[in-house]
């Protein structure tokens, strides 16, 4: 278990439509992100521009401020560049690009090979925007799949909440539900009294479980659930937890924030201001965080110990933002690509710092994060297209179900191994 970090300041170098260098994770599409699931894309046109990254979200980027570019950043080559000729366009991309390229090979001055690196090489683009989460020295399981801050064991009771992805959707059947197929591989790991039938269902009526409570296990989902759900404006923390079930060790498992981030991208389209739209970010990842804290700070809460494992958010166009790649979007209402380019990068900006955030918790919380967004990154949609960001070859099993925003019975199956893989390390 590693010992909590000060929250870290990045300084980030930024062009008018695309995060730039030490945002070196996956390219995500900023067209789009709808109900349980999304993470955007951006171009590459535009100016330079920098911006401070903190916990509140970065500081308001103004096109063009070459001047406060930092000496070795990305953008402070194409200024110099930039200066001489208009006509050498070409070679202010070509420098740029090759900056990039060295910046992440020099990653923090240590030469150390990055998370986004070392665990999605296959799909890791140096010169693309997405979570950069080194920032906070998570500790990566050996398995890519989460961190390994916790080491989880005795666990008696095993507690799920959150959004859909948890509570499950037709068509998939509820066997193949992630979590029961993770109740029933933690029910053998550690001798739990296994739960019922009805629990492993879910009320279409409602999207909650069956039977909430069932053996050693709870489920307190809900289908369309927002973190204000978990503890502020409902209460499926203190539902599943009474005080009369804190005398066991606790595991919680909980996958939350999409449907915020879809609340999030209908205001960008609807014209709301942007600086409302990030108070409302930075307060649905604040509600996350204290909902975390509140599960663990205090050691007289669950005297016996609880362990906490959260998801990160993840998205159906493999970073292309190509609604229309699943029949179901119109159908659903998800809504027209967002066409103006600066909304489109703050939507960017807000989900990427969202996921950055999530890291963050997990670090400094000692709890753990699955990196469900990157591992599902071509699986989606665009599973059978080489020009797409996040292509893994010919083949490559889609791993989303017509509805587009849910997992199908493999995508439950491989959620369900990210988090056992977790709690095994």
């Amino acid at each position: 278990m590693t010992a909590a970090r000060e929250p870290v300041k990045l300084r980030v170098v930024m062009r008018t439509s695309q995060a730039w260098a030490v945002r070196d994770g996956l390219r995500l599409s900023s067209a789009v992100l709808v109900a349980a699931c999304f993470v955007p894309l951006g171009g590459c046109s535009g100016g330079t521009a920098t911006a401070d990254v903190t916990d509140d979200g970065p500081a308001e980027v103004e096109p063009d401020a070459r001047a406060e570019v930092e000496p070795d950043a990305p953008a402070d080559v194409a200024a110099e560049v930039a200066e001489d000729t208009v006509e050498d366009a070409p070679a202010v991309e070509a420098a740029v690009e090759d900056a990039a390229a060295e910046d992440a090979e020099e990653e923090d001055g240590t030469g150390e090979v990055t998370i986004s690196e070392r665990c999605f090489g296959d799909i890791w683009d140096p010169g693309g925007s997405g979570p950069y989460y080194d920032a906070f020295e998570p500790v990566i399981g050996s398995h890519c799949l989460g961190t390994n801050h916790q080491d989880i064991r005795d666990v008696r009771r095993v507690v799920f909440l959150g959004d859909s992805v948890t509570s499950g959707t037709p068509p998939t059947l509820s066997g193949q539900y992630y979590r029961s197929v993770l109740a029933d591989a933690l029910t053998a790991r550690f001798g739990l009294a296994p739960p019922s039938l009805l629990w492993k269902m879910v009320n279409v009526l409602d999207g909650t479980s069956l039977q909430p409570m069932s053996g050693d296990f709870g489920c307190c989902s809900k289908w369309g659930a927002r973190t204000d759900d978990l503890m502020r404006d409902n209460s499926q923390v203190l539902d599943c937890l009474p005080d009369s079930e804190r005398f066991r060790a606790t595991l919680v498992i909980m996958t939350v924030g999409g449907n915020d981030i879809a609340s999030i991208r209908q205001r960008i389209a609807d014209g709301d201001p942007l600086d409302d739209i990030w108070t409302q970010t930075r307060e649905f990842v604040g509600l996350v965080e204290e909902t975390v804290h509140w599960l663990v700070d205090d050691p007289t809460r669950f005297p016996y110990g609880v362990y906490v494992i959260f998801a990160n958010m993840f998205e159906f166009t493999d970073g292309t933002g190509d609604i229309g790649s699943c029949t179901a979007a119109d159908l659903g209402g998800f809504g027209a690509p967002i066409a103006d380019p600066v909304r489109a990068e703050a939507l960017e900006d807000m989900v990427i710092w969202a996921n950055e955030q999530y890291m963050r918790i997990a670090v400094e919380t000692h709890t753990d994060m699955i990196l469900m967004l990157e591992h599902f990154c071509g699986h989606g949609f665009h599973s059978d297209d080489p020009a797409t960001r996040c292509y893994r070859g010919p083949g490559t099993e889609r791993w989303f179900d017509l509805t587009c925003i849910h997992p199908n019975p493999t995508g439950h199956s491989v959620i369900a191994d990210m988090f056992l893989a977790v709690v095994d390390e």
